[in-house]
C-alpha cells in the first residue's frame, strides 16, 4: 500500500498549490516515479485526467470565492493560474457550464470536485482472474509511435495508430509474425526516459525482422496476466485501474515498470467485446523490518 500513499502526498502537493505553480515534475519526485507514470497511473486510479483533475479543483475554488467575496473575476482568474479573463473563462465554462459573470447570481447551479482521496475499502468484489508466470526474454516485432511525457496526447495517438494498422496491410504481417508467447497481436507501451516513449503493435516471435518494422526485447522477468473479457480499450483500462487499486496493495509484489503487454487475439474486430489478457511485470517487494 506504500505506493498509494506516495500517491496521497502527491495530491497533498497539487491542493497546496492550486492558487501557483503545479509542477507536474514535482508531483512525479513525491510519488517516487517520472512524470509519464505519474500521469497515467492518476489517470488510471482517479478515472480523470491529471490536467482535468487540476482544472477541476482550481474552478471549484474559484466558483466558491466568486459567490462570497468582492474579487474581481480578472483578479480571481490570476489567483488560479490563468493570463487572462479569456481563458479563465473557457475553463470556468468548461468546468461549470456557466461564465464566471453568471456565478455571481444567486440560483446559478454549479459543479463542484472535491479532492481526491486515495484509501483502501473493502468491496463486495468482482473476481479478477489472473495468473503469475516467470518469463525469459520477449523478443518483439513491429511497428511504433512515439508518444508523449503529457499523457492526454496519448489518448488521441494511440486510437488513431490502431485506426490506421487496422486499415493497413502491415496488420496482416504483423498477425503472421505472432508465433511465440504472449501469442496473439500485442499492444505495448515502452517508456525509455522522456524523450523516447512509444507504443508498439507487434508480436512476439524469433523469425527475421521486416524493413519495415522495429524490435523491441523485454528482459526476463515475472508478469501477473490478467484475462479480460469486454469491450476494447475500456475493459483494458478498468485491468490497470483494478490492478493498482485492488490487486497490487494487498498482494506482496510491486509494479516493476517495464513495457506493458496488452494481447489481442490475432483475428477479431478490436472495436467488439473480446477475450483478451494484460501482462504487467512485477518484482517481489523487499522485506524491510516489517514492510512488504
Amino acid at each position: 500500500m506504500e505506493w498509494l500513499t506516495k500517491l496521497s502526498k502527491a495530491i497533498d502537493y497539487i491542493e497546496e498549490n492550486l492558487t501557483g505553480d503545479i509542477s507536474y515534475d514535482e508531483a512525479a519526485k513525491i510519488a517516487c516515479c517520472s512524470k509519464y507514470y505519474f500521469q497515467r497511473m492518476f489517470s488510471y486510479v482517479a478515472d480523470v485526467l491529471l490536467s482535468s483533475y487540476i482544472r477541476r479543483r482550481r474552478m471549484t475554488k474559484a466558483a466558491f470565492e466568486l459567490q462570497t467575496s468582492d474579487e474581481k473575476v480578472t483578479d480571481i482568474a490570476l489567483k488560479y493560474g490563468y493570463d487572462s479573463p479569456t481563458s479563465f473563462n473557457r475553463a470556468f465554462q468548461r468546468v461549470h457550464g456557466v461564465s464566471p459573470t453568471a456565478a455571481r447570481k444567486e440560483g446559478t447551479i454549479l459543479n463542484s470536485y472535491p479532492p481526491i482521496s486515495f484509501s483502501i475499502k473493502v468491496t463486495g468484489g468482482e473476481s479478477m482472474r489472473y495468473r503469475i508466470e516467470k518469463k525469459s526474454p520477449i523478443r518483439i516485432v513491429g511497428i511504433r509511435v512515439p508518444l508523449k511525457e503529457e499523457v492526454e496526447q496519448n489518448f488521441k495517438i494511440v486510437p488513431k495508430f490502431w485506426g490506421e494498422t487496422l486499415d493497413s496491410n502491415i496488420f496482416t504481417e504483423i498477425c503472421k509474425l505472432a508465433d511465440k508467447e504472449p501469442k496473439g497481436v500485442l499492444g505495448i507501451t515502452e517508456y525509455k526516459n522522456p524523450e523516447e516513449i512509444y507504443y508498439y503493435i507487434g508480436a512476439s516471435t524469433d523469425k527475421e525482422v521486416p524493413e519495415n518494422m522495429s524490435v523491441l526485447k523485454i528482459p526476463e522477468a515475472t508478469w501477473v496476466i490478467f484475462e479480460c473479457d469486454g469491450p476494447l480499450p475500456e475493459s483494458i483500462q478498468t485491468i490497470f485501474r483494478r490492478f493498482l487499486t485492488e490487486w497490487l496493495p494487498f498482494s506482496s509484489y510491486e509494479y516493476a515498470k517495464l513495457p506493458d503487454i496488452e494481447v489481442y487475439p490475432v483475428r477479431g474486430d478490436k472495436s467488439k467485446g473480446m477475450h483478451s489478457e494484460v501482462w504487467i511485470g512485477v518484482k517481489k517487494i523487499k522485506e524491510e523490518g516489517n514492510e512488504i
